[in-house]
């Protein structure tokens, strides 16, 4: 599986060419399935929310990129109708566009679900993640960003080796700072970036680039 790991979606041009660069053809030729899971874990959203993400609605930028399809794939619902039916689904879509929300809630799902099982057979598939979307691939969240109550843990899928702190410095997120970066960076006690909303991490067979037009870091575990 090829990973774009967003904080804020596709917001500029350097991350929506590296996104037409995974796919290795244009949006337009495209298909792609929508996942708001997390959305549901998380105290702060819910049906508008949700509904923003999937129509497109600012500040959302990920289904109205100008998509050949696009569908909705609700994660909660895949283990009451067979993987029969939904596997399919998944295998012929270009990209997995997975919103934020709550990533040990989205990693339940994608768990019980099936998918996540899956992931590994997708090596041409692209997975464009917002914030928790893109978190759910890390080894650890660390606390600060657990909301989910049920949440046993921290972890996450581990499917790259290093941890994400989303929305560094965003103005509607005064807890974001480089400093409160920093400090859960010392928790997580392993390879971690802290990106804002105009950066990415572009991550194929492991090597791991950095698509920026605005400000991140990296904290490497001594």
């Amino acid at each position: 599986m090829k990973l774009l790991l967003t904080s804020g979606g596709v917001t500029n041009p350097s991350i929506r060419d590296a996104l037409v660069d995974l796919l290795g053809k244009p949006i337009a030729e495209s298909t792609a399935l929508c996942i708001p899971t997390a959305q549901w874990g998380h105290p702060v959203c819910g049906p508008a929310s949700v509904r923003g993400f999937v129509v497109g609605e600012p500040p959302w930028h990920m289904s109205s990129l100008g998509w050949k399809s696009v569908g909705l794939l609700e994660l909660t619902a895949l283990p009451t109708i067979g993987e029969e039916r939904w596997v399919p689904w998944v295998r012929e879509a270009d990209v997995l566009l997975v919103d934020g929300g709550d990533a040990t809630y989205l990693c339940h799902w994608m768990r019980e679900s099936g998918l996540a099982e899956l992931l590994p057979s997708l090596s041409e598939t692209v997975w464009v993640g917002v914030s928790a979307g893109s978190m759910v691939m890390t080894p650890r969240i660390g606390s600060y960003f657990v909301e989910w109550r049920s949440a046993p843990d921290d972890q996450t899928l581990g499917v790259v080796d290093f941890s994400i702190f989303p929305h560094l410095d965003h103005e509607m997120m005064p807890g974001n700072t480089l400093a409160d970066a920093e400090r859960w960076a010392a928790d997580i006690a392993g390879p971690a970036y802290a990106i804002d909303d105009e950066t990415a991490l572009k991550v194929v067979d492991g090597v791991v680039e950095v698509v920026s037009e605005g400000h991140w870091k990296r904290f490497a575990h001594e």
